[in-house]
């Protein structure tokens, strides 16, 4: 059974900073890509960053593109996103995706739970 275990949210203020964890049990963590989404009331979930198997690629949202960093530890079955300088509109909860493929692609695989960030004005 696949399991993926998001930390690191919290309340901050902007221009904060925050670095999500999301630690994967289960199945061959340094097989699959993974990714970052995110949800907020009354939209739908939104791509934010992915990564694929070894690291060597990754993606990001136009909207987080120099701000949010997505890496991962193969040996320690994580990944990781450092998200620098947010905004008000980075409030949401932050869900961790592991990916169908090893190369990185938006759709399917497992998801966690999610983390909740919140950032004041």
């Amino acid at each position: 059974q696949v399991q993926l275990v998001e930390s690191g949210g919290g309340q901050v203020q902007t221009g904060g900073s925050l670095r999500l964890s999301c630690v994967v049990s289960g199945g061959d963590f340094s097989d699959y890509a993974m990714g970052w989404f995110r949800r907020t009331p009354g939209k739908e979930r939104q791509f934010v960053a992915g990564i694929n198997w070894i690291g060597s690629s990754v993606y990001y949202a136009d909207n987080v593109k120099g701000r949010f960093t997505i890496s991962r530890d193969n040996a320690k079955n994580t990944v990781y996103l450092q998200m620098n300088n947010l905004k008000p509109e980075d409030t949401a909860v932050y869900v961790c995706n592991r990916a169908r493929w090893a190369d990185w692609s938006v759709g399917g695989g497992y998801w966690g739970h999610g983390t909740q960030v919140t950032v004041s004005s």
